[in-house]
């Protein structure tokens, strides 16, 4: 069974964090939410908000540590008890890893997440599927869960993904000028919306990454840069961005953005309702759920498995 999660993120604007010796209070419009203060061991401020001296002070004391963020993820400082010594546990174990057990599992459940996406769409009536296209794609699920090679899974994984864009491109209106997944800047009002998305959702990612002493950069699935939030990301891009990109797409009128040659901007109005369209689907519980399972996986070699629908 997983363990309890030990970082405590707060997302947004506007929140009041105090604490006394016992307890940590958040309070947030008219909710307040209290937590025992020795269960909490980082606490991740994304955002603006009101820090209480007393908060600062109680939690360092009980030994946690408090990480900044700005509104979309990205870490930028930090405060650590005196004489305190970061945590290279959870990085050493990363650096010790074999990533093919891990980016096997990444990768086959992003694939089927999309497959299920898509088969709810094909629900809805209408046929997105060219010859065969489906068959290859459950064909290939079955190729991802014998694959040994990471350059294997990699290649299968970017060609789903290729195929998958495509495929969903044509459950859109044409007019839109959506066609596949580009690089920036995007052209296209559909483009705009899955960047948006995802730029939410990986900051998201990252959060709870941190919180947990994971290093982003230092991936199984992808390389590079942020390849351990892609990596977190993949499997939670279907249910948690793409469906609701897909209902934005279908309602939006020639009003909610505008399109030049250099770029596509959406409308102000537009955008907001998108975020919060966003907010609502991006489930910050799963994504610190399957953040503590990949950890315990690392630390105390437990299974690994991966959440995605």
């Amino acid at each position: 069974m997983t363990a309890a999660k030990p970082w405590l993120p707060v997302f947004g604007y506007g929140g009041h964090i105090k604490a006394t010796r016992q307890e940590l209070i958040i309070a947030h419009g008219t909710a307040t939410r209290r937590y025992p203060l020795q269960a909490v061991k980082h606490l991740l401020i994304v955002g603006g908000h009101t820090l209480h001296t007393s908060a600062v002070t109680n939690l360092l004391k009980a030994g946690a540590a408090i990480t900044f963020f700005d509104i979309d993820g990205t870490p930028v400082g930090y405060l650590y008890p005196y004489s305190y010594r970061s945590d290279g546990v959870a990085r050493a174990a990363q650096e010790r890893a074999a990533p093919h057990r891990f980016a096997q599992s990444l990768a086959t459940a992003g694939l089927q997440s999309r497959l299920l996406l898509l088969e709810e769409l094909c629900h809805t009536g209408q046929e997105i599927f060219y010859a065969a296209e489906l068959d290859f794609l459950y064909q290939v699920r079955e190729e991802l869960a014998v694959s040994v090679t990471m350059e294997g899974l990699r290649r299968l994984s970017r060609l789903t993904g290729d195929m998958y864009y495509e495929i969903l491109s044509r459950t859109l209106p044409p007019g839109l000028g959506f066609h596949r997944r580009t690089n920036r800047p995007y052209r296209d009002p559909v483009n705009t919306m899955f960047s948006l998305g995802y730029a939410m959702l990986y900051g998201n990612c990252c959060v709870s990454l941190v919180g947990a002493y994971l290093d982003p950069d230092l991936g199984m699935l992808h390389e590079g840069a942020g390849s351990l939030v892609y990596d977190i990301m993949e499997p939670q891009k279907a249910v948690m961005v793409d469906r609701t990109v897909i209902r934005f797409a279908r309602e939006i009128s020639e009003e909610d953005y505008e399109c030049s040659e250099k770029r596509c901007y959406l409308d102000g109005n537009f955008s907001n309702q998108l975020v919060q369209a966003f907010r609502d689907s991006i489930d910050q519980s799963r994504i610190d759920t399957q953040v503590q399972i990949l950890r315990d996986a690392l630390l105390a070699n437990t299974e690994f498995h991966v959440l995605y629908w």
